[in-house]
This record gives structure tokens, C-alpha cells and sequence, in this order.
């Protein structure tokens, strides 16, 4: 793939803006109510209780922690992988330091963003979020009058689906498929809510969150019929 290192890599991981429902102001609570009786299970459970899933919504939720992956050019070999991760409990000086990786290290009009359920989650997500925090918003997720075609983004996801639009398919799996390790060897999304609010470990989500990426990467190789990288070929950061 001759533009291969015009791809980032990448993965968010987030967490309710607060703790706790008690501790939402009183008008994100009503609001919260009301887009908790869609939730999966809320027949169940209380708004407080589905609170934890919050999330997973740009609305009610922060990006703790954005990984990324890039390919560095090394002579005739494209195999020089990289990975790195911005976590911080301020979202505003986390979305910055990404959005000066893609506009100081990377030429931001050729670059594409590959991400697995991306353009359902983690694009869109991180574009809300960066409105929220007033944030100019990079080449690459500004999509404003930009054709179908012309929406610089890859989904790992989308490449399997091979037009089917009503399977969804985790990249934990993929991986499996693949024989990539996993990346779960230690946690997964689900716990992402309480290793942050109750262990308080921003650097153990961090690199998680590095795992997933490494695992996209070797995904999208195979998905292209790409060897896989190999242990010498990543630089983790």
C-alpha cells in the first residue's frame, strides 16, 4: 500500500464527565434521564444505575486517554511502526496535543484516520468533544461539505463488512480470526469506567488503550493481505 504512511492508527478510551449521577449538575440530570430510557436494559435498571455507561456518549462523556499508530519511513521499509498514547485527566490538553500531532507532524490534507467502528465512535466522538472544549477542529475530522467519497477515513470494521450493513463484527475477534494477540490480556472497555473513577490508573487505560491500537494495525495489514508486523518492526512509546 503505497500510502500507508498517510494512516493514523487510532483508539479513545472514555468515562462519564463525572463519577457519580449525584454529582451532574441538575439539568445534565433530567437530560441524562431521558436518553437513559434508550439504553439497553433500562427497563431494569435507574438512570443512576445505567450511569456508568455514559461514556460511550459524546454528550455525557470525556476522552481520557487517544492512542495512536504511525508508520515511519526507514530507507525501502514501511514496517517501522510506532505507538503512543495521550491520557490526561484534562481533556482540553489532551485533544490539543492530538490535533498538534496531526497538524505539525503529519500532512494533515493527505492524512487519513483508521480506526475499527470508527466512523460510528471514535471519529464523530472526538469531533463533538472538540467542539465542547472549543477546539479548532483538524483537516481530517472536518467533514463540513465534504463528499462521501472525499471523508478521509478508514474503518476497520467497514473493510470486513464487504457491504453488509447489519453485522457488526469486535476487533477482539477480527484478531482472532487473524491469530493476532489480543489485546485484552489484562482489561477491556467495560472496566475502563471503574480502573479510572475507583483505582484512579489513567496510565493502565493508556496502555490498554496502546494494545488496541498495535492489534488495529495488525489487523488492517491482514485485511489488506499484508504480512503481519512483527515485534522488531513496533516501537511502542
Amino acid at each position: 500500500m503505497k500510502d500507508i504512511h498517510n494512516i493514523l492508527f487510532l483508539d479513545i478510551e472514555t468515562v462519564p464527565l463525572y463519577p457519580t449521577f449525584d454529582l451532574l449538575p441538575d439539568r445534565f440530570k433530567t437530560l441524562w434521564e431521558k436518553k437513559s430510557r434508550f439504553i439497553k436494559g433500562a427497563d431494569q435498571q435507574t438512570a443512576e444505575e445505567l450511569y456508568a455507561r455514559g461514556g460511550i456518549y459524546a454528550e455525557f462523556g470525556k476522552i481520557i486517554t487517544i492512542a495512536v499508530g504511525y508508520f515511519v519511513s526507514s530507507g525501502d521499509e514501511i514496517k517501522n511502526f510506532r505507538i503512543k498514547a495521550f491520557a490526561n485527566h484534562d481533556e482540553k490538553i489532551l485533544l490539543n496535543k492530538f490535533s498538534a500531532l496531526i497538524n505539525e507532524h503529519f500532512n494533515s490534507k493527505k492524512l487519513r484516520l483508521c480506526a475499527h467502528n470508527g466512523k460510528e465512535f471514535d471519529f464523530p466522538y472526538i469531533g463533538r468533544r472538540m467542539l465542547i472544549n472549543e477546539i479548532s477542529i483538524p483537516e481530517p475530522l472536518n467533514l463540513s461539505g465534504r463528499k462521501p467519497w472525499e471523508v478521509p477515513h478508514i474503518d476497520t470494521m467497514e473493510l470486513w463488512k464487504f457491504g453488509d450493513y447489519k453485522h457488526f463484527t469486535s476487533l477482539d475477534l477480527l484478531a482472532a480470526l487473524f491469530d493476532v494477540d489480543s489485546s485484552k490480556d489484562d482489561i477491556d472497555g467495560s472496566q475502563v469506567y471503574e480502573v479510572y473513577y475507583h483505582e484512579k490508573n489513567l496510565e493502565r487505560i493508556a496502555e490498554y488503550c496502546k494494545r488496541d491500537v498495535m492489534v488495529l494495525a495488525q489487523v488492517f495489514m491482514r485485511l489488506n493481505q499484508m504480512p503481519l508486523l512483527t515485534k522488531d518492526e513496533i516501537t511502542i512509546l
